[in-house]
């Protein structure tokens, strides 16, 4: 085994400096040498085994059970090396990834009670475990990093500044959010853009928590949220905007989603989608992702989603890729939950805070390394609904910006 290893893994591995221990107590270092060197051990030959027969499953699971160790720095800087070779996946692992192609649409096939599974098994998971990482809004994508050094919570702020400037938001007009989260954005809307807003979730724990906050904020009869799939929604919008939530459609019903899209959108309406995707061909889910962290889940190509789109009817007016914005969002979140680690840990167990790191880092990685990228693009139905040019976009950030000013709480001077 030990021979057998060694030399798989010497092919794989071709930058970085990787030292392996194996089982047996054998040694071996992989890469060229080159940044720092970091190393691993396995404790078991089942591990191993697991390992060289489906290495995109099982790396994150002997992990989470314990059986591969990093020694010398940290899971974030073993896959910084792993997702940064010339091979994206080891030769000895292609035959499992075209199995996993062929049958990926059946993996895929969210009918509706199914979607809701698969959106109770990530999001329906304790509130308090997302409260470590997530900033104070609870945002849960990708946040956008106007400068290096803007904090996460800014970043998130304007996000949703940067999306809703690109919808034209005026007041009263009707707004569907599709995919509402814990409220964040939906609020946001009804607040500082005016706008009467309809949120709609899969997930109880998220459904639950908009509402509160809600109603805390005396916006109830300005931004509601309710349980439904956007198969099931009837009526008209101005404006649509979905983030974070197209990664679960699945790729057999793009055609199904961008068409009722289309027909919600008012004829001079504006939508916005804002959706991880690959900057190469299609592709499959990480079997691990699928099966520990997002069942279901895809994330797209852009030749998949633009003939969708073309197809439903609806022009493409704004394209935007937002490079590394999303690595840096889960920079800040793993960096946030390893500081709370042993709170997870308390709220689960060692097992659970294994695979949520290893989750964190392994997006983070493939984000930074990979071919993985943020897309924001803007549709409608009609030609001269948006401006011709992008400059109103800037304009209504800022404009945004100072209604976001008008809206927090005056502090008061002692005496007042």
């Amino acid at each position: 085994m030990d021979l057998l290893l060694r030399g798989l893994l010497s092919k794989f591995i071709r930058r970085g400096s990787m030292a392996f221990t194996t089982a047996s107590g054998a040694k071996f270092v992989c890469g060229d040498g080159t940044g720092e060197p970091v190393a691993v051990r396995f404790r078991s030959v089942e591990a191993e085994r697991r390992v060289l027969l489906n290495p995109e499953l099982a790396l994150g699971e002997v992990y989470m059970d314990g059986e591969f160790v990093v020694e010398k720095g940290t899971i974030t800087d073993v896959l910084a090396i792993l997702l940064d070779q010339p091979e994206v996946l080891p030769r000895w692992a292609r035959p499992q990834w075209w199995l996993r192609y062929l049958v990926r649409r059946a993996r895929q096939l969210n009918r509706r009670r199914r979607s809701r599974n698969n959106v109770a098994h990530h999001y329906d998971l304790d509130g308090r475990l997302y409260s470590l990482f997530l900033d104070a809004d609870k945002q849960y994508s990708c946040a956008y990093f106007e400068t290096p050094d803007t904090s996460l919570d800014d970043a998130q702020l304007a996000k949703k500044r940067h999306l809703v400037a690109k919808l034209l938001v005026r007041p009263s007009q009707r707004v569907l959010d599709i995919g509402s989260g814990w409220g964040g954005l939906g609020l946001y809307l009804a607040e500082i853009a005016g706008a009467d807003v309809t949120g709609i979730t899969l997930s109880t724990e998220q459904l639950q928590l908009s509402n509160a906050r809600a109603a805390e904020r005396g916006l109830s009869t300005s931004a509601r949220f309710q349980m439904q799939d956007y198969r099931d929604l009837g009526g008209r919008f101005d404006r649509i905007i979905s983030v974070g939530m197209f990664e679960h459609v699945g790729v057999a019903y793009y055609g199904t989603f961008f068409r009722k899209c289309a027909d919600l959108l008012a004829d001079q309406g504006i939508m916005m989608l804002h959706s991880i995707a690959r900057s190469t061909g299609p592709d499959v889910t990480s079997p691990w992702i699928a099966k520990y962290i997002f069942p279901g889940g895809y994330i797209p190509a852009m030749s998949e989603v633009i003939p969708a789109i073309e197809r439903a009817g609806l022009l493409v007016c704004d394209l935007e890729i937002l490079r590394l914005h999303y690595a840096e969002t889960l920079k800040a979140w793993r960096e946030r939950f390893m500081a709370r680690r042993e709170e997870a840990v308390q709220l689960y167990d060692e097992r659970f805070a294994r695979m949520w790191e290893f989750y964190l880092a392994a997006s983070e990685m493939s984000f930074r390394k990979q071919n993985l990228m943020n897309i924001q693009i803007q549709l409608t139905k009609r030609q001269g609904v948006v401006p011709m040019t992008r400059d109103y976009i800037a304009q209504e950030e800022a404009r945004l910006r100072a209604r976001e000013q008008d809206s927090r709480p005056r502090l008061k001077l002692a005496g007042e």
